[in-house]
This record gives structure tokens, sequence and C-alpha cells, in this order.
């Protein structure tokens, strides 16, 4: 069914008031929106864009040949352009929803820089635990970092309700509860009466999950920010800079974009799903 702007049954689109740039050189349709941006970025940092776009170097390069992207929304494909041309991101604190949307996206299109980015910016943020085991599961991120997540589970009172533990996969349920019955037997045999696995000493703790969890090493902060060690800074995420136009206007040659219209020629980029659990 066409969006209620149609006119004849073909869709009218629009251009994205922040990413519908007049020097860029490859444009993206998403639902009725229009995003023209730079082609370097994709093809510098990600081999899935490499790829779609050996298949028709032509594609993209006007509104009517634009680039579809399924199965994204307008405005997480914003969030996901804003890293690059927003080079206060450093400055800025952003929400988790905003950092998990940047996480999906590098992930099924392979930007393994913008995934680290996202990975380090979300280990600065406090959550639930439950939610960043399962977060981390699902986008295939090192498990050294969940440490401080799964000390939290072992550590508080009681056992993870029936809900909680349908959300996690099997192999983390049983080893969480393998390690409270560590940590238990750890601190009775260190003399505590009536232990129980909040008993246990941290180090030992962590001594126990980095075996049950076949973990990397130790990663300390209050609930899961990455420890940088002291004095050492996180490593950098380059700025890419936007090119600069000619005297045209124009970047690499091409013909400044004409306004936007009925979309005559669309090819559809992959199917973009979720990733598999």
């Amino acid at each position: 069914m066409p969006p209620k702007d149609s006119h004849n049954g073909v869709s009218l689109v629009h251009h994205h008031p922040d990413y519908y740039l007049k020097d860029g050189n490859i444009t993206f349709l998403v639902q009725d929106t229009l995003f023209r941006v730079h082609r370097h970025f994709f093809e510098t940092e990600s081999q899935f864009f490499v790829k779609e776009f050996a298949k028709a170097p032509q594609e993209g390069s006007s509104d009517s040949s634009a680039f579809r992207l399924d199965k994204v929304s307008i405005a997480d494909f914003a969030k996901f352009l804003w890293v690059w041309y927003s080079p206060s991101y450093r400055r800025e604190s952003k929400p988790k929803d905003h950092w998990l949307s940047i996480l999906e996206l590098s992930t099924i299109w392979e930007f393994p820089e913008m995934k680290k980015l996202a990975v380090d910016e979300l280990q600065k943020l406090d959550i639930e635990p439950i939610e960043k085991i399962t977060t981390y599961d699902r986008y295939h991120i090192d498990k050294s970092l969940l440490l401080p997540a799964y000390k939290l589970l072992c550590k508080r009172a009681g056992r993870m309700s029936i809900e909680e533990g349908e959300q996690l996969k099997l192999h983390t349920v049983l080893g969480i509860q393998e390690a409270r019955e560590r940590a238990i037997r750890s601190a009775a045999e260190g003399g505590c009466r009536s232990p129980t696995s909040a008993d246990a000493d941290d180090e030992e703790l962590e001594k126990i999950l980095i075996d049950v969890f076949s973990l990397k090493g130790r990663v300390s902060n209050q609930q899961g920010a990455q420890s940088q060690g002291p004095g050492k800074q996180p490593d950098p995420v380059p700025i890419i800079k936007t090119p600069k136009p000619d005297v045209n206007g124009t970047t690499n040659g091409n013909k400044p974009p004409t306004t936007p219209g009925p979309v005559s020629k669309i090819r559809r980029l992959g199917r973009i799903g979720c990733v598999a659990d």
C-alpha cells in the first residue's frame, strides 16, 4: 500500500533534513526518506558494502537509482550516520537505546570499528545484568566484559527468577548456578558460618567465574565499564572528515543532486534483519 502522500500509485520521497548532503556521492532510500552521504565511509570500513557496491557500481548515484535499505528505520539510520558527521560525539552523552541501534546496524553491516565504539560506549552505562548478558550474547561481544554482570548475579540474594532464566541461554544459567555453589563452598572453607555466595571473597569469585565461563581475564569497574589500566587511555576511534567539495560544490565529479521526486529505479540492498540469537 502506498503512503498517504503518494500520487497515482507512485510514492513520493523526502530528503532527510540532516543527512542529505550537497556534496554526497551515494544515495540511500530508507522507507520514504532519501539520505545522500559519502560513499567513502561505507567502502573504508564495511566489507558488506564493498561487495554490494561492486555488484552494481552505478547504483546509488542519484535519487532515482538510490540503494534501498530494508528493515531499518529512518531514526536508526540517522543515529548510525551521526557517528561520522558529529565529531563532538565523544563529548555527547547518549542513552543506551542510541548505542544499541548503532551496535545492531554495525554488526549486520560489518563495521568492526563502529561496533567497537558502540561497545565502548555501552560499557560506560549502567545496564541491568540480565539485559547486558543477553545483549552481549546476541551480538557476539567478548564475554570477558561480562565479568562484573556475572558477579552481580552471583552475589545478589536469591536465585534468578524463571522469567530471567528464560531470557538467558542454558549454559549461562547453569554457569551462574555452578559459580554460586562454588562461591558458597569457598566462603565456608574460609570459616564463614551459614555462608551465601555473597560471602565469597571478590577475588576468589572472579577466579571462579573466569574458570566457569572460560573468560580471558579480569575486567573490573562499577558494573561493566572496560578497565583501561593505570594511566592508559581508551583506543581512539578516528573521526573521518567530510570530503571537501570542489569549486562546483561536488565531490568525486558527481553532479549536484536534483530535487526529490518519484523513485523509478530502486535496488534492494540485501534483507536486513536481526542477528540470530
